[in-house]
C-alpha cells in the first residue's frame, strides 16, 4: 500500500459515518488534540491560527460598533451565582467547583465560569450612576468551562474559548437595537467570512437564553443535515438589574434599571466550518479565513534552481496572500494530499519543466480544477482565484441548504421527512410549549429558531391542528 494511500485512508467516509468522519478530519488535519481532562482539547497551531484569523476579524467588528475589550476574573464566589434564580439553575448541570485551596476547604465554593453575567452585573451595578455613564458597551475574549457530559472537539468540550459581550442600556429600545445589531455582526462573520449561510431569528422561550427576556440567533445547515446554533444575542431586560440592583439616574433626577444585553460566539465556529465546507479528503478552508491560503509545492525540487524559484514565488506573493511553501522530503503525491486534508484554498506546483515555460500550475481545493498561469500573470490570478473559491463556498453551502429545506403541514410527513432526508423542516406552531415538546418527543427535532422573513405554510400548527401564530425552522441539532 502507497504512503499516499494510507494518508487518505485513516479519514472515514462521510456517507459511512459522519461523525467519525468528523473526528477523523479534525486529528488528520493537525487541529486538535485531547487533553488530559475528558472533554478538554489541545488546540494545535494550525487550530488556533484559524481560531485567531476569526477573532481578529470579529474583534475588529466589534470594536467598530464601539465596544471596548475587558477582562474579568476566572472564579465566581457560589452566593454571586445564585442570586439569579433562572440563570442559576440553566447552568446547575454544568459547573465546575472549587473547594480546596491547597489543603485548606473553602469557606465558600468557587465556579469556574460557565459565562461571566453574574460578574459583569456585580461590576456595573458599582460602575453605573448616571445617564451619562450609559451605554456601557464590553466585550471579553477568555476560556469558559461547562462539564458537558457528550464531547466532541470545537462543538462541545468541557473548556472552549469565545467571546461574550456585556451591555448596559438607559432603554428597552436601545438594549433591543444593540442585540439586533450584534447578531448582524455574527451573520456578516458566518456568510462573508466563513462562506456559511445562516437563518435570522428568534428563539421559543423554551430555547431561550437562562434568565433572558429573548434570545436571537443564527442557525447554519450541516453537510449530514444536522442543524448547529452558531451564535446567539440575548436581551434581558431589565431582570439582572433588578437582582443586582443596576440603577442610574436619568436627565430628569429619577431612578431607573437599566436594560442589559449579552451575546458570543465561540469555537463551536470552527467545528461549524468544517461540517460545511468539509469533503472526504479533508477541510476546505474558505479563503477570507484560511491561515494559508496559497501552498507552494515545489516538483522535483531536488534539482537545481527549484527550490529557489519556489522561494522566489514565496517571496513575490507575500505582499497580496498568505502564503508558504512546503520544502519538505516527502514526496510530491504526499504533499498534495496533505494540502488537501489541510484545506488549503489554492496549491501552486512548479517544477522543472514549469521554470522551462515560466509558469506554474494553480490547483483549486474547492472543485479540484487546474490551470497553467504565466509568472507574470500569477500575483493578480491568485487574488481572483481565491475570490472565485470563497464565493463557490458560500453558494454550494447555500445551494445545500435549499435541498435539505423541506415544508410540512402535517406529523406524518415530518418524521417521514426527517427520518429519509433530514435537513431543516419549516412547519407552523402555535406557540404552546406542549406541541414544541411533542414534536421534540416523536422526532427528535427541536425548534431552531422563529425566523424574521416568516412564510405561511400552512393555516394550522403541525403539532395540534389549532390555529398557527408562526413559521418555525425545526431540525436534529448539534
Amino acid at each position: 500500500m502507497s504512503k499516499n494511500k494510507q494518508f487518505v485512508e485513516k479519514v472515514t467516509a462521510m456517507e459511512d459515518d459522519f461523525g467519525q468522519w468528523y473526528t477523523d478530519v479534525v486529528k488528520q488535519a493537525d487541529l486538535v488534540d485531547y487533553g488530559v481532562v475528558r472533554g478538554t482539547m489541545v488546540i494545535k497551531p494550525y487550530g488556533f491560527a484559524l481560531w485567531e484569523n476569526i477573532r481578529d476579524e470579529l474583534d475588529h467588528q466589534i470594536k467598530a460598533t464601539g465596544h471596548k475589550n475587558v477582562s474579568f476574573p476566572l472564579l465566581i464566589p457560589e452566593s454571586l451565582l445564585q442570586k439569579e434564580k433562572d440563570h442559576v439553575e440553566g447552568f446547575s448541570p454544568e459547573v465546575a467547583w472549587v473547594t480546596h485551596a491547597g489543603d485548606e476547604k473553602l469557606a465558600e465554593r468557587l465556579v469556574v465560569r460557565p459565562t461571566s453575567e453574574v460578574l459583569f452585573c456585580e461590576y456595573y451595578s458599582d460602575n453605573i450612576h448616571s445617564y451619562r455613564d450609559l451605554p456601557m458597551l464590553y466585550n471579553q475574549w477568555s476560556n469558559v468551562v461547562r462539564w458537558e457530559k457528550t464531547t466532541r472537539p470545537f462543538l462541545r468540550s468541557s473548556e472552549f474559548h469565545w467571546q461574550e459581550g456585556h451591555t448596559a442600556h438607559a432603554s428597552h429600545e436601545e438594549a433591543a437595537e444593540e442585540t439586533e445589531k450584534m447578531l448582524n455582526v455574527y451573520a456578516d462573520l458566518c456568510e462573508n467570512y466563513l462562506a456559511m449561510p445562516v437563518i435570522k431569528g428568534k428563539k421559543t422561550e423554551k430555547e431561550k437564553f437562562a434568565g433572558a427576556e429573548y434570545t436571537l440567533t443564527i442557525e447554519s445547515l450541516m453537510h449530514d443535515g444536522r442543524a448547529l446554533q452558531a451564535g446567539t444575542s440575548h436581551h434581558f431586560g431589565t431582570g439582572f438589574a433588578e437582582v443586582f440592583d443596576i440603577t442610574y439616574l436619568d436627565e430628569n433626577g429619577d431612578r431607573q434599571f437599566v436594560h442589559q444585553t449579552s451575546w458570543g460566539v465561540t469555537t463551536r465556529l470552527i467545528g461549524a466550518l468544517i461540517m460545511v465546507h468539509g469533503d472526504n479528503r479533508g477541510l476546505i478552508m474558505p479563503p477570507k479565513i484560511a491561515p494559508t491560503q496559497v501552498m507552494i509545492v515545489p516538483i522535483a525540487q531536488h534539482k537545481e534552481g527549484v527550490l529557489d524559484r519556489a522561494y522566489d514565488l514565496k517571496e513575490s506573493l507575500e505582499d497580496v496572500v498568505r502564503v508558504d511553501i512546503d520544502a519538505s522530503d516527502n514526496m510530491p503525491g504526499w504533499k498534495f494530499n496533505e494540502s488537501e486534508m489541510k484545506g488549503y484554498p489554492v496549491r501552486v506546483e512548479i517544477g522543472p519543466r514549469d521554470i522551462e515555460n515560466e509558469q506554474v500550475v494553480l490547483v483549486r481545493r474547492d472543485t479540484g480544477e487546474k490551470e497553467s498561469v504565466p509568472f507574470t500573470q500569477l500575483n493578480e490570478r491568485i487574488v481572483e482565484l481565491l475570490g472565485d473559491v470563497q464565493q463557490n463556498l458560500f453558494d454550494q453551502a447555500v445551494a445545500h441548504r435549499e435541498e435539505m429545506t423541506s415544508r410540512v403541514t402535517s406529523m406524518d410527513e415530518f418524521a417521514n421527512v426527517l427520518s429519509e432526508k433530514g435537513g431543516f423542516i419549516q412547519a407552523m406552531w402555535c406557540g404552546e410549549e406542549t406541541c414544541e415538546e411533542d414534536i421534540r418527543e416523536k422526532t427528535g427535532a427541536t425548534s431552531r429558531c422563529i425566523p424574521f422573513e416568516q412564510e405561511q405554510v400552512s393555516e394550522t400548527c403541525v403539532s395540534c391542528g389549532e390555529a398557527a401564530k408562526e413559521m418555525v425552522y425545526w431540525a436534529r441539532a448539534y
